[in-house]
């Protein structure tokens, strides 16, 4: 699944691994955490997966892709010979699977603790602590609530619409995201208004029908990239699309993709690409 697999157990913690040079990531909130302090994983889950749906920052080109997320390569995992491997909360990994390679660690975001923005800095400064790189992940904190704050700037002295942020993943059902997720919590940073207020996941989206758009008005329509160019197709095509208020007044715009279930590089670059969608 997009964004997560099952709910299950966390690895246990480990003790510190400051000498830690070859990590392997099992999904990509880690494998984006790592990049953003400094010290890329050697080989992530789905890669092709990370550059189409993360995007940023961005994966070495000699990175060795694991397979599928549910399911890495053991035989590969095995002859890395990693110092580490890192996943996240969710994705029910059995970890007498891995323990054999090397030590584990694990993200615990959306494990109902706290708010996601909070746990990705809490997270971001265990790891770094944890692989001898506290200074960078304290950089990144600091650098992110700039972001974060200078994006806010830019809301209050504009007028500003509300704003409906979803995924397209076919011709009928949108993925739209709201309260218990990390793109509310960056909105509400920034003082943006969310005009989606319906029920949400523990993981802080909803699957809709498209019609249940309507609900929204001409709020401003953020989609995310990717879309598949065959539903970009059935959806241009589509009357019930065309019919929604906010497509008939042309309050769409798609940005760049961010990874609603990253860490503090996504909770930034969502804060830039979202203001620039709505101050026109």
């Amino acid at each position: 699944m997009l964004g997560g697999g099952l709910a299950g157990p966390l690895f246990r913690p480990v003790a510190a691994v400051a000498a830690t040079r070859r990590i392997v990531c099992l999904e990509w909130t880690s494998a984006e955490m790592l990049v953003s302090l400094g010290l890329p994983p050697i080989a992530v889950a789905d890669l092709k997966g990370y550059r189409d749906w993360v995007a940023a920052p961005e994966l070495p080109a000699g990175t060795v892709d694991l397979g599928a997320r549910g399911e890495p390569n053991l035989e590969v995992i095995g002859a890395l010979k990693p110092d580490l491997i890192a996943g996240a909360y969710g994705y029910g990994y059995d970890e007498s699977v891995f323990s054999r390679f090397a030590p584990l660690f694990s993200v615990a975001f959306y494990d109902g603790t706290a708010k996601p923005l909070a746990q990705a800095e809490a997270e971001t400064l265990r790891l770094a602590r944890l692989l001898g790189r506290a200074a960078a992940g304290t950089a990144l904190v600091a650098a992110t609530r700039a972001t974060l704050a200078e994006a806010a700037a830019r809301v209050a002295a504009a007028p500003v619409p509300p704003v409906a942020v979803v995924s397209l993943f076919d011709d009928r059902h949108v993925r739209i995201y709201g309260r218990g997720g990390l793109f509310q919590d960056v909105m509400d940073r920034i003082g943006l208004v969310n005009a989606w207020t319906g029920e949400t996941s523990g993981w802080g989206f909803s699957t809709v029908g498209i019609d249940a758009l309507v609900g929204v008005g001409d709020a401003r329509l953020v989609s995310l990239d990717p879309i598949p160019p065959h539903i970009r197709i059935r959806i241009e095509q589509s009357s019930l699309w065309a019919n929604l208020p906010c497509v008939r007044t042309g309050n769409v715009v798609t940005i760049p993709p961010v990874w609603p279930f990253g860490g503090l590089s996504a909770a930034a670059r969502f804060a830039r690409f979202a203001v620039d969608a709505v101050i026109a």
